[in-house]
């Protein structure tokens, strides 16, 4: 795994407002970078691979656990009047469509899991296609050998996995949602619809806050069409704490993600994961910050159970904290995880993020941060596989 500079394709600022990557710079920064790109070998990206696929199935027995089990519902923070909704959105065996894991990889020792974004992954458009035409754009221009390769066939998954959605569950017609003022959500759910068009599922989209409740308890657009399938870019942490929470049970709606994905997004993942697979060479030592029993570690990390971009995360060295990141988060309870230190490449803290359509791995993207956190704002780098 190296970090290889290469010349920049003088025209991607145009290509990305062509294809509707509007968010390539975010408030005044550079998010899509191209003025390096990762180098990965095969063997390390099948190593990637293997360890994103025994992990994503450790994860689902964590779900099964969880679900039966209330004292574990509580530890998860999950409002009880949402219980019977998970667990039967799991032995219903509802479908999932995608999901990212985050590695800390230096490309010499075994990934590590840092966590798991199976609800609400974002970096999707620029991960399965954005990327892709860097990759042509280079060869053709002569930057890159002929023979180069890339670990990323996100694209082809979701469409196969769209097109089984409408043959096993009969789905035609889907609504997107996410919230409003988020431009880089609303790209990824754009790139999800048409994803779905290319599999002949025609879709609508509404923003979350214009969902309206029918005079029969079925959610509704803002046309009055009720809602049968909605792919929804919104936490299920948020979703069960708003009033409606109570009718999500009733209303009728197939749920994408399902509601048992609300276990496998939640930091709380990393501790019952530790206590099902002690010593697992893709996991690190992780406990619930409030379980007085748990060994003293000199060099960790406090997680709180719903954090996101890296709010709240705090690192903790000899006890004494050395980096931490303001935010929201943390009234909900935290867990403590052994802190592995990102590789860092050109001064840059690297991490990779390793994607799942359909529970099967199918690509990577990379994002460095000048912190050890990855925080909102991380950039975003292509790879390229050369062996």
């Amino acid at each position: 795994m190296k970090r290889i500079p290469i010349k920049q394709r003088s025209n991607w600022q145009e290509k990305a407002i062509e294809y509707g990557f509007n968010f390539h710079t975010m408030y005044g920064e550079p998010y899509w970078c191209e003025d390096a790109y990762y180098q990965f070998t095969l063997a390390q990206i099948e190593e990637i691979e293997e360890a994103t696929a025994e992990i994503h199935q450790m994860c689902l027995e964590v779900v099964d656990k969880v679900v039966n089990n209330e004292e574990l519902l509580t530890r998860f923070q999950i409002p009880k009047h949402c219980w019977e909704f998970v667990r039967s959105s799991w032995q219903l065996s509802q479908p999932s469509l995608y999901s990212r894991l985050d590695f800390a990889y230096d490309g010499i020792h075994p990934p590590k899991l840092l966590e798991n974004n199976a609800d609400t992954p974002t970096s999707l458009y620029e991960s399965s296609f954005f990327q892709w035409i860097w990759l042509e754009d280079q060869i053709n221009i002569g930057n890159l050998p002929t023979d180069t390769d890339q670990y990323n066939n996100i694209q082809e998954c979701l469409i196969e996995r769209f097109q089984h959605l409408k043959e096993a569950y009969n789905i035609h017609f889907m609504h997107f949602s996410c919230c409003q003022d988020t431009e880089e959500d609303r790209g990824t759910v754009q790139y999800l619809q048409d994803c779905a068009l290319d599999a002949g599922i025609e879709s609508e989209f509404v923003f979350i806050n214009d969902i309206g409740l029918g005079e029969k308890g079925q959610f509704t657009d803002l046309n009055n069409q009720i809602i049968v399938n909605l792919f929804k870019l919104y936490p299920w942490e948020f979703m069960f704490r708003e009033d409606f929470s109570t009718k999500i049970t009733d209303c009728g709606v197939r749920w994408f993600e399902p509601g048992w994905k609300s276990i496998i997004s939640n930091k709380a993942l990393l501790p019952m994961l530790w206590q099902l697979f002690p010593n697992h060479p893709n996991l690190l030592e992780a406990y619930f910050s409030d379980d007085r029993f748990h060994p003293h570690m000199s060099r960790y990390v406090r997680k709180p159970l719903f954090s996101r971009e890296g709010a709240n995360i705090q690192i903790i060295e000899n006890g004494r904290e050395t980096h931490s990141v303001d935010g929201p988060y943390g009234e909900e309870g935290t867990i403590i995880q052994a802190y592995h230190p990102l590789p860092v490449f050109d001064g840059n803290h690297t991490l990779v993020g390793s994607w799942l359509v359909d529970d099967q791995p199918c690509g990577l993207c990379i994002r460095e941060d000048k912190s050890p956190i990855t925080q909102d704002l991380s950039r975003f780098y292509p790879h390229a596989i050369i062996d």
